[in-house]
């Protein structure tokens, strides 16, 4: 689990979404699971639970894709310590957290995508990248 500076932005995997104590170690008030394989985790009810069940792939639908990158850009901006995770952590999580990221900044998608890699490794799916990107590229994005 890496945080995305200067947010309260995190990055993890299925491990990292069920590890109860770090998450309120870390003042995380809110998951945002993104795995379709996954089982849904069980929370305390005192934190936010969000879940975006996305295929580490193609064959996602769009209007999911965006919901999932709006829900964190809003959660971000709102200054709510969120975790973002999915099976391995490595290609969903860092791509959606680019895609909240470039919407918060209003910047561009791929250079959003490389800071997040600075951080966190990632090998993000060729398929669900370009799903991502044509998200944000059509008019319901990437304004929040």
């Amino acid at each position: 689990m890496n945080q995305i500076k200067p947010h309260q932005l995190w990055i993890g995997n299925a491990g990292d979404c069920r590890a109860i104590s770090r998450i309120l170690g870390n003042d995380i008030r809110a998951i945002v699971q993104l795995a379709a394989e996954e089982q849904p985790a069980v929370f305390p009810r005192e934190l936010i639970s969000c879940r975006f069940p996305l295929l580490d792939g193609t064959g996602n639908d769009a209007d999911l894709i965006d919901l999932a990158a709006r829900c964190v850009a809003n959660l971000v901006e709102r200054g709510v310590a969120t975790l973002v995770c999915c099976g391995a952590g490595m290609s969903r999580s860092p791509a959606i957290v680019a895609a909240a990221l470039s919407r918060i900044n209003r910047s561009d998608l791929g250079k959003s995508l490389e800071a997040v890699i600075k951080v966190h490794p990632a090998d993000v799916s060729l398929g669900f990248w370009k799903e991502v990107r044509e998200v944000s590229n059509s008019p319901r994005g990437p304004t929040p």
